[in-house]
C-alpha cells in the first residue's frame, strides 16, 4: 500500500483536535478515546456511538525517578494500526483476528523526562499502558503510585467483588479473589473491606451500555492491581497490593527495569453484554513468553476431594476415582492435599502406573508454601524454593505425572507474580501443566505461558460443600461468572455436582438447590481447558443415564463463543462451538420459570436434542425442531437449566 494512502487512513482514526487534545477511534468509528492535558494533568475520556462511557479520567504515574502525573507538557504523538491473527487453544475462541488503531502520546515533566501512553482501540475494546525510557544513567525505578482512573457517569451501577483484607480467613490465606459480588449496586456504596474491588469489574452505564474493566499482561516484571473504591464523583483508580500481603514481605510497589512498560489496562464496551462475553482483549495485546517443546493435552478429570474430602486421599479411594475416570472416558484424575503422607511418595509411582494402565493421567496437589500463610496440608515447602522445586518437578516427570495444582498464594505483589512465573517456567521444563488455586485471576496467561491451564480466583464449588449459604445462592453466582470472572480468563471452578446432598454418601451435608440440568449446563457455561468435575462414582447408577452420557462427551476446549441472552445474576444463555458441534446452555437464577424466545441461527431448520427440567424440576431429554428462521421457545425452570445440541 502506498505511504500516502496509509497516512490518509490513519488520519481518519487519529485526530488532532487541538494542540492539547488527540482522538483515536476503533476501526468502525463507534468507540473513541480522547486524550488531553487539563492544567498540566494528562486525562482521557471514552465514548461509544457518541455517548459518554468515561468522563475525563486521570492518566500518569509517580515513580522514584520522576513525577509523571502533573505539570506535564505535550511532546508528540504517533499513529499506527494493529492487524494480527493468532490461534489459541485454551480460551473462548481458537482463531482470532485482532484489528485496532494505535495512538502513542508522549508527554514530558518539568525535568524533561518523557513518558509514553500507548492506546489501542478496536471496535469494542480499549487497551492502554505506559512506556518509560531509560533516563540517562538511571536504568531502574519503583512505581510509587499509578494515577490511572476510570470516571464513570453518576448514573452508573456496578457488579463488583471486594478486595479482602490481607492475612485473614482460613489459615491466613486471603486475599484469594473469593469474595461475594453485589449486583447493580450504586457507585457510592463502599466496598466490604474498604480496599476497593478485584478485577474484572463490570459496570452498567445507565441505558447507554456496559463496560468491563480489567488488566492483562502482568508477569514477574510488575505487580497485579485492583480498583479503589469510587470517589463521590464516581472515579475509580488503580490500586496496588496492600503492604500486609505476603505476610508483609516484599514491596507493594512494583519495580521496573528501564526501558520498561506497565501492564495493559483494558476496557470492553458495548451497548449489550455481547462484547463483554465475547471479548478476547486479554490475549490480543500479549505474546507468548517462551516456547514449549511439549504437546499439552486438555480434557476432563475426576476429583475425590470435592465430595469425599481429606479422608479420600488414600491409595484405595484414589484407585476408585481412577476407575471412575476410566469409566467416564476422562483424561485425568486430580489427587489433592495430603497425598505425600497418606499415600506416600514410594506408593505414588504404583498409583500413577495403575492410572496409566487405565489410560488416565495424573495431576498432583501442592501448597505454594513459604512465609505467607499457616497451611499444614502437604506437600509443603516444595514450590517456593527454586532448588527444591526443580528437584520435585524432575521427580514428577520421572513418574509420568502430567500436571500440578498449586494452592494458597499470598497476594498480588510483584514478589508473588515472580513465584507464579517461576512455577510455570520450571514446570514447562518438565512437561507439566499448572492449575492455580487460592490465587489471583489470570491476566493473559493462557497466551503468555504455554503450560498454564487455569486459575480458581472465584467462590468455587468447595464453598457449596462447606456452607449452605453458598448453595442457597449458587444460581445467582453462576449467573454472574460468564459476564464477569470467566470473561477474562480460565476459571477452574470444579463444578457439576449431581449428588443431591453434598457428601460422600449422598445422604448428608449441604443441600443442592439447583437442578441436575442446571449443573450440566455449567459444564458449558464455565470455561476452563481442564475441567475437574465434582461428579462421584455413585452418579454412574443414581442419576439418569442421559446425564452421564452428556458428561462423557462434553468438551472442555472451544472454537467459538456467542452471547445469546442474559443479565448478570438473573439468567444466562450462551452458545459454544467445539469443532463443528454447537452447545447452547442456559441457567435461571430466578424463583419463577423463565420463558425465552431466542434465535439460534446455527440450528435453523434442524432437529435438536434438548435437556431441560419439567415443571417439577426433574431432568428430561427430548427432541424438538428449530424453525427455519432459527427461533426457538424455551422455558428454564427456577434454579434450573437447559442445553440444546445437535
Amino acid at each position: 500500500m502506498r505511504a500516502d494512502l496509509i497516512t490518509l487512513l490513519l488520519s481518519l482514526t487519529v485526530s488532532v483536535l487541538s494542540a492539547q487534545e488527540l482522538s483515536v477511534a476503533g476501526p468502525d468509528q463507534n468507540l473513541e478515546v480522547q486524550v488531553s492535558l487539563k492544567d498540566g494533568k494528562p486525562v482521557y475520556r471514552v465514548s461509544y456511538k457518541e455517548k459518554t462511557i468515561l468522563e475525563n479520567s486521570p492518566l500518569g504515574l509517580v515513580s522514584n525517578v520522576g513525577d509523571f502525573s502533573k505539570n506535564m507538557t505535550y511532546v508528540e504523538h504517533k499513529a499506527g494500526r494493529i492487524d494480527k491473527t493468532y490461534t489459541q487453544d485454551r480460551i473462548k475462541q481458537s482463531s482470532i483476528h485482532y484489528q485496532a488503531n494505535e495512538l502513542t502520546c508522549t508527554f514530558a515533566n518539568p525535568d524533561q523526562q518523557k513518558i509514553e501512553v500507548v492506546f489501542r482501540v478496536s471496535n469494542n475494546d480499549v487497551a492502554f499502558r505506559y512506556v518509560m525510557p531509560r533516563y540517562g544513567e538511571t536504568g531502574s525505578c519503583m512505581i510509587e503510585k499509578e494515577m490511572t482512573g476510570f470516571d464513570f457517569p453518576s448514573y452508573t451501577t456496578t457488579f463488583l467483588c471486594p478486595q479482602s483484607d490481607a492475612m485473614i480467613g482460613w489459615k491466613r490465606t486471603k486475599p484469594s479473589y473469593e469474595e461475594e459480588y453485589k449486583a447493580d449496586a450504586p457507585m457510592d456504596e463502599r466496598s466490604q473491606y474498604g480496599h476497593g474491588y478485584t478485577f474484572p469489574c463490570l459496570f452498567r452505564v445507565g441505558g447507554d451500555g456496559w463496560v468491563l474493566v480489567s488488566e492483562t499482561g502482568v508477569d514477574s516484571r510488575y505487580c497485579a492491581s485492583h480498583l479503589s473504591d469510587a470517589t463521590a464523583d464516581g472515579l475509580y483508580t488503580i490500586a496496588f497490593p496492600m503492604p500486609e500481603e505476603n505476610n508483609g514481605n516484599g514491596s507493594a510497589a512494583p519495580g521496573l527495569s528501564l526501558p520498561g512498560s506497565t501492564p495493559w489496562r483494558t476496557l470492553t464496551v458495548g451497548e449489550t453484554l455481547k462484547p463483554i462475553v465475547e471479548t478476547t482483549i486479554p490475549w490480543d495485546v500479549v505474546d507468548p513468553l517462551y516456547e514449549t517443546e511439549h504437546d499439552y493435552r486438555f480434557g476432563r478429570g475426576t476429583w475425590s476431594w470435592i465430595l469425599w474430602q481429606d479422608g479420600s486421599i488414600n491409595y484405595d479411594d484414589q484407585v476408585k476415582y481412577v476407575d471412575f475416570a476410566a469409566a467416564m472416558g476422562y483424561e485425568y484424575v486430580l489427587i489433592d492435599n495430603w497425598w505425600d503422607t497418606n499415600i506416600g511418595r514410594d506408593r505414588m509411582k504404583s498409583l500413577v502406573d495403575y492410572a496409566h494402565r487405565k489410560h488416565v493421567d495424573v495431576f498432583l496437589w501442592y501448597s505454594s508454601s513459604g512465609y505467607w500463610n499457616d497451611i499444614e496440608q502437604g506437600p509443603v515447602n516444595c514450590m517456593d524454593n527454586p532448588i527444591i522445586r526443580k528437584r520435585e518437578m524432575k521427580w514428577l516427570r520421572s513418574l509420568g505425572v502430567k500436571g500440578i495444582k498449586v494452592d494458597f498464594f499470598g497476594g498480588d505483589k510483584q514478589e508473588t507474580m515472580r513465584l507464579y512465573e517461576a512455577i510455570l517456567s520450571d514446570a514447562d521444563d518438565n512437561g507439566l501443566m499448572v492449575i492455580f488455586h487460592g490465587c489471583t485471576i489470570p491476566r493473559g496467561w493462557e497466551r503468555m505461558y504455554p503450560n498454564y491451564v487455569g486459575s480458581e480466583a472465584v467462590l468455587a464449588s468447595e464453598n457449596l460443600i462447606f456452607n449452605q449459604h453458598y448453595d442457597d445462592n449458587e444460581a445467582f453466582n453462576a449467573c454472574l461468572h460468564p459476564f464477569i470472572r470467566n470473561t477474562i480468563g480460565c476459571m477452574e471452578f470444579g463444578g457439576v455436582l449431581l449428588n443431591k446432598r453434598l457428601n460422600r454418601t449422598n445422604d448428608g451435608g449441604t443441600i443442592r438447590k439447583t437442578t441436575d440440568v442446571f449443573q450440566l449446563a455449567t459444564a458449558v457455561l464455565f470455561q476452563n481447558p481442564i475441567q475437574n468435575f465434582a461428579l462421584a462414582p455413585n452418579n454412574l447408577t443414581d442419576v439418569p443415564a442421559f446425564e452421564i452420557d452428556f458428561m462423557k462427551q462434553v468438551p472442555t476446549t472451544w472454537d467459538e463463543i456467542r452471547f445469546i441472552d442474559g443479565y448478570p445474576g438473573k439468567y444466562c444463555v450462551l452458545a459454544r462451538r467445539h469443532a463443528d458441534k454447537w452447545y447452547v446452555a442456559g441457567i435461571n437464577a430466578g424463583k419463577e420459570p423463565l420463558k425465552l424466545k431466542i434465535t439460534l441461527p446455527m440450528f435453523a431448520g434442524k432437529k435438536v436434542t434438548v435437556y431441560d427440567d419439567d415443571k417439577k424440576r426433574n431432568p428430561r431429554m427430548t427432541e424438538t425442531s428449530v424453525k427455519a428462521d432459527g427461533t426457538i421457545q424455551l422455558v428454564i425452570q427456577p434454579e434450573g437449566g437447559m442445553i440444546c445440541l445437535l
